[in-house]
C-alpha cells in the first residue's frame, strides 16, 4: 500500500489531520488506530449499570474559530453549555478557584500563612530555576506549603523542583497581596479567571461523542485495531503490527514521542534516542463511582463542576461531578433521588507509585473523608468503573525543551511530523482544542504551504 500521508492515531489530533486534508482535497491518506474506537485519550465509555465516562474530566473550550465551528458542525444542538463552579478542598473547607484569588474561605491560621507569604520582602527576587522557585516567586510560601505544592506534585506525580515554569501561561492565574487583601476585607469571591470559566458538554455521549462523529466520515480511511511496529524513516515505509508494509510520503504521529523514538523507528540518531529518554510522563488511573443518590453541597443541590484536593485524606487530586455535565452521562431515572457520577483521577509515576489493585476502594473511602459520598449514599453505590492509563500527562520537565529541540528537527528532516499531546510533548498546548488544531494546522503546512502556530519546539 502506498499513500501520499500515514497518520497514526485516530484521537483529536489524528482526526483533526485526516479531516483538513478531506476538505482540502487530498484523499490519498490512511489513519492506524491501535484501539478498537476513535477518541484517544477523549474516547468515552458506557458502562453496565448505563453510567457514562470519559478519561478524565475533560471539559470543551476554544481558542480557534475553526475549532468553534467544527463543534457546532458536529454537534448542533446536542451541546450543553456550563458556567465553570470548581472548588479547592484544602484545611477542611471548600475554596472557589482559582485558590489564590479566594483564600479568605480557609480557616485563620491558613489564610494568614498565604497572606504572609505575599508580604514585602518575603518572596525570592532572582529568576526561578524550576517550577517550584517559581511558585515561591509568584505565590510565597504560605501558597505553595498549603496548596500549590502539595497539589502540583500530587496531579504530576513528579517534584515541582524537576519541572520547568516555562508552560505555565495561562494555566495558573497569578496573585497579588492588594487583591487577595481586598477580596479578603471585602468579602469578595473572584471566580471568572481562565479560558476555561464556560464550556460545552456533549449532551449525550461523554466527550467521546465529538470524536466519534468527526470519525464516522473518514470511516473508510481509518484502520482500528491496527498498531505501528516499526517505521523505516529513510525508506518512508511503515510496518504493522499486521505485518502489512505501508509506503508514505510524510507520516504525521500522534503516538508518545519517546515510544516513536524508542521503540519503532529503525536507527534514529543516538542524539535524538537519548533525547527522547529524558521526557517524562506520570500515568492516570480514572475510578468512576456511580450512585444511586446525589449528595447535596452547602444545605443545597450540588452544582459544582470538578474539585481539587491536595491532602492526604484520599488519593485522587481531582473529582468531577460527571452528573453535572449532562443528565445523560447517568441511567434514566425511574423515581425518586437523582444519581450521581463521581469521576475520580489518581496520578502515579517512580516518584508517586500506587497500588491499583486496591484503588478504588481508596478512592470511595476518599469521598467519604471530604465528604462527598457519606455512609448512607456509600450503600447506594450502583457502578465502580476503572481505567489505567500510562501516559496521561506530558511532563514539562527541565529537560524537555532541550529534548524537544534535539528530537524534532531531525524528525521534520525525514518527513517524520510529531504532534499532540505526547505526540509534541508541550502541556500547554495540549488542550482538546489545541489537539485538534496542531492536526488541522499540519495538514495546511502539507496540503498549502502555511505555517503551523499552535505547534512549535524552538
Amino acid at each position: 500500500m502506498q499513500v501520499d500521508y500515514a497518520i497514526i492515531g485516530a484521537g483529536p489530533t489524528g482526526l483533526g489531520a485526516a479531516r483538513r486534508l478531506t476538505e482540502l482535497g487530498q484523499h490519498n491518506f490512511v489513519v492506524l488506530e491501535k484501539n478498537a474506537h476513535p477518541g484517544g485519550l477523549a474516547a468515552s465509555f458506557k458502562d453496565a449499570q448505563g453510567y457514562t465516562w470519559d478519561i478524565g474530566g475533560h471539559v470543551v473550550f476554544s481558542h480557534y474559530e475553526y475549532f468553534d465551528r467544527l463543534l457546532d458542525e458536529l454537534l448542533g444542538a446536542d451541546q450543553l453549555r456550563h458556567e465553570r463552579r470548581a472548588y479547592i478542598r484544602v484545611r477542611g473547607a471548600w475554596v472557589p478557584y482559582p485558590f489564590q484569588n479566594n483564600i479568605r474561605h480557609l480557616p485563620r491560621g491558613a489564610r494568614w500563612e498565604c497572606v504572609r507569604g505575599l508580604l514585602p520582602g518575603r518572596r525570592p527576587a532572582g529568576p526561578p530555576k524550576n517550577f517550584q522557585e517559581w511558585i515561591h516567586c509568584v505565590f510565597g510560601e504560605g501558597i505553595g506549603n498549603v496548596f500549590l505544592w502539595p497539589y502540583n506534585f500530587k496531579v504530576w506525580a513528579t517534584p515541582p523542583a524537576l519541572m520547568s515554569a516555562s508552560w505555565v501561561g495561562e494555566r495558573v492565574s497569578p496573585a497579588d497581596l492588594e487583591g487577595v487583601l481586598r477580596n479578603i476585607i471585602l468579602e469578595r469571591d473572584e471566580v471568572g479567571w481562565g479560558p476555561n470559566n464556560g464550556f460545552t458538554f456533549p449532551a449525550f455521549g461523554g466527550t467521546g461523542e465529538i470524536f466519534r462523529r468527526m470519525a464516522a466520515p473518514l470511516a473508510e480511511r481509518i484502520r482500528y485495531n491496527e498498531a505501528v511496529a516499526r517505521i523505516d524513516a529513510a525508506g518512508k515505509t511503515l510496518t504493522t503490527a499486521s505485518g502489512e508494509t505501508i509506503a508514505y510520503g510524510a507520516l504525521l504521529n500522534t503516538a508518545p514521542l519517546d515510544l516513536l523514538m524508542t521503540n519503532q523507528l529503525l536507527s534514529p540518531p543516538d542524539a535524538a534516542m537519548e533525547a527522547a529518554q529524558r521526557l517524562k510522563h506520570n500515568g492516570v488511573h480514572v475510578a468512576g463511582v456511580g450512585v444511586g443518590a446525589r449528595p447535596r453541597f452547602a444545605g443545597r443541590r450540588d452544582r459544582r463542576c470538578w474539585m481539587y484536593f491536595a491532602e492526604d485524606d484520599c488519593p485522587f487530586y481531582r473529582v468531577t461531578n460527571f452528573h453535572n455535565y449532562a443528565p445523560a452521562n447517568v441511567p434514566r431515572e425511574p423515581v425518586g433521588p437523582k444519581r450521581a457520577a463521581f469521576l475520580c483521577e489518581t496520578s502515579f509515576s517512580e516518584h508517586k507509585p500506587e497500588d491499583r489493585a486496591t484503588l478504588m476502594e481508596r478512592t470511595i473511602a476518599g469521598l467519604g473523608n471530604v465528604g462527598l459520598l457519606p455512609g448512607s449514599a456509600r450503600r447506594k453505590i450502583e457502578s465502580r468503573f476503572e481505567m489505567s492509563v500510562d501516559y496521561g500527562y506530558p511532563v514539562p520537565c527541565l529537560e524537555r525543551d532541550q529534548a524537544l529541540r534535539a528530537i524534532q528537527p531531525w524528525l521534520e528532516s525525514v518527513q517524520i511530523f510529531s504532534r499532540g499531546r505526547f505526540g509534541g510533548w508541550k502541556y500547554e498546548v495540549g488542550n482538546m482544542d489545541h489537539s485538534v488544531m496542531q492536526g488541522v494546522e499540519w495538514a495546511e503546512r502539507m496540503i498549502q504551504a502555511t505555517q503551523e502556530k499552535t505547534y512549535t519546539w524552538t
